[in-house]
């Protein structure tokens, strides 16, 4: 389905079931909506290097992947510290509902912004 659309629409699918967990009335369907998150928010890793790399120049390719990859990991420890303040100001339920929704939120405005940009065939 390509690069992109990969990305996107199994990413949001996953962003649902994050969602969906702090509403959940056990623990075996918390779990078990977990799982399938897990099978799905990693899909969009190698999809999203391998379109990083095809819309910049050869030359710029390791450096773009670096980059890329580079700020994921650098804000990352910042997410644990958000989602542990979220939880005591706001709810158990905060970190949940504020990182699925803002993911979905990501996932279709990149689907808005580079859904035309062309991919270099070289």
């Amino acid at each position: 389905i390509g690069l992109l659309p990969t990305m996107v629409f199994t990413h949001i699918p996953s962003n649902v079931l994050l969602c969906l967990i702090p509403v959940t009335g056990s623990l075996p369907v918390a779990i078990g909506l977990l799982l399938a998150r897990s099978t799905l928010s990693q899909m969009d890793v190698p999809t999203r290097q391998a379109y990083v790399v095809s819309v910049v120049e050869p030359g710029e390719r390791t450096a773009a992947a670096a980059y890329t990859n580079s700020a994921r990991y650098l804000v990352r420890p910042a997410g644990a510290a958000l989602a542990g303040s979220v939880m005591g100001g706001i709810g158990l339920a905060a970190p949940f509902l504020l990182a699925g929704g803002l993911k979905i939120v990501y996932d279709l405005t990149l689907w808005a912004s580079c859904r035309r940009v062309a991919l270099r065939a070289d």
